[in-house]
C-alpha cells in the first residue's frame, strides 16, 4: 500500500522531463520575443545620421522637382511652409519648381536630425534664391522650411530707399560670388557647436544695440542679401563697410525670433532664421531673414542671405516657439 500510494504522487522521471522541457521552450520564446521587440525599437528609434540626411535631402528634392509629393518619405503630419505660408502637399513649390540652378550647396546636422539648402531653383517666373530646412524624426520628413527671393518680390515700402519699391534679388551675382564649397573643416580647426551658435548670435546682437563691435567677424567680412552685395560699400570717413558696419543696422529694432536649426561641424556652417522688428510706428515692413554664416577661426568670414518682406498683418516665422511674431506697435496716445 505504502509503495501504491508513492507511485500515485510522487511525480515520474517522464513527467519531470516534460515539465523542463516546457520552461526550457518558453525561456526560449520568452528570449526571442524580447530580443526583436528590442531590436525593432532599436531600429524604429535609429538617428538619422550624415549619410541619411543626405539621401534624404536628396530624395526630397528629387521628389519636388518631379511634382510627386508620393515620392518622398513624408511623415503623416509632414508640414511645409513658404515665406511663412503653410503649403498644402502638392501645391507651392511642389507645382511651380522645375530646376536646380547653378549654385546649390547643401548642409547636414545630425544632432537635430535636421538638413538645409542653399542656392538657386529655377521656377516660371525665374530663378529663385533659397534657403531650405528639412527636419527628419525616425526616418521621416516632418518638415520643410522654405524662405524664397523671387524677382519683383514686396519692397520695404516708401521709406526703404533702395528696397522701397522691390527687395535685392540678384542670382547672377550669387553665381559669380558662391558660398564656399561644400567642405570638411580639419577637427582640429573647428569651434563646438556651442561656440558657433555663440559666435553667430554675436552678429544679431550688435545689429539689435546698433554695436558693430559686438560681432564676432573678421574685418571685411563679407555679406550677400538675396544674392546682392550689401558689403564692401564705401564710407563717408574712407574705407570699405563690411558685416560690422553700422550704417545698415539704423532701420532695425530689435532682432526676435531667433533660431539655429542648422549646425554643420564639419563645414563650420551655421543657419540663423531669425525675424527683424522695426520701431514702433515706423512704416517699414519687417524681415524674414534665414543667414548662411561660414565661421573661421573663430569669426565670421561671409554671410549668404535669402530673405522676404512679409505684409504687415502675416503671422511670423509660424513655427514653434515663435509662431507669430507681429509688428511692434506704437503707445495709445
Amino acid at each position: 500500500m505504502i509503495e501504491r500510494a508513492r507511485s500515485q504522487t510522487a511525480p515520474t522521471v517522464g513527467n519531470c522531463y516534460n515539465s523542463a522541457m516546457f520552461i526550457k521552450t518558453i525561456s526560449r520564446v520568452l528570449i526571442v520575443a524580447t530580443f526583436s521587440f528590442t531590436a525593432f525599437g532599436a531600429a524604429a528609434a535609429a538617428p538619422c545620421d550624415r549619410a541619411c540626411l543626405k539621401t534624404t535631402l536628396n530624395q526630397y528634392l528629387t521628389a519636388m522637382l518631379a511634382h510627386k509629393p508620393s515620392a518622398a518619405p513624408l511623415s503623416t503630419g509632414f508640414r511645409q511652409t513658404e515665406n511663412a505660408v503653410v503649403r498644402r502637399i502638392g501645391t507651392g513649390l511642389w507645382e511651380t519648381a522645375l530646376g536646380m540652378g547653378e549654385v546649390q550647396r547643401r548642409y547636414y546636422d545630425p544632432e537635430t536630425e535636421q538638413s538645409g539648402f542653399f542656392g538657386l531653383l529655377e521656377e516660371p517666373g525665374g530663378l529663385t534664391i533659397a534657403t531650405l530646412r528639412l527636419r527628419v524624426e525616425d526616418r521621416k520628413i516632418t518638415e520643410a522650411e522654405w524662405v524664397l527671393s523671387r524677382k519683383g518680390d514686396p519692397g520695404l515700402g516708401p521709406n526703404g530707399g533702395q528696397q522701397a519699391d522691390a527687395a535685392y534679388h540678384d542670382p547672377a551675382y550669387l553665381v559669380a560670388h558662391p558660398p564656399p564649397m561644400e567642405r570638411i573643416v580639419p577637427k582640429a580647426e573647428r569651434l563646438s557647436r556651442t561656440d558657433l551658435i555663440a559666435v553667430t548670435n554675436t552678429y544679431f546682437d550688435g545689429l539689435s544695440a546698433h554695436d558693430g563691435k559686438q560681432i564676432l567677424a573678421h574685418p571685411g567680412c563679407v555679406r550677400e542679401e538675396n544674392g546682392m552685395l550689401t558689403t564692401q560699400r564705401a564710407l563717408q570717413g574712407g574705407g570699405l563697410s563690411d558685416c560690422t558696419s553700422e550704417g545698415a543696422m539704423v532701420n532695425i529694432f530689435a532682432v526676435t525670433a531667433r533660431r539655429y536649426p542648422i549646425v554643420d561641424e564639419e563645414a563650420q556652417a551655421v543657419l540663423g532664421i531669425v525675424l527683424f522688428q522695426r520701431k514702433p510706428g515706423v512704416a517699414i515692413r519687417r524681415n524674414l531673414l534665414s543667414e548662411w554664416f561660414f565661421i573661421e577661426q573663430g569669426k565670421i568670414r561671409t554671410i549668404f542671405a535669402s530673405m522676404y518682406y512679409p505684409d504687415p498683418e502675416a503671422m511670423i516665422p509660424n513655427w514653434p516657439p515663435f509662431d507669430g511674431n507681429w509688428p511692434i506697435q506704437p503707445p495709445a496716445k
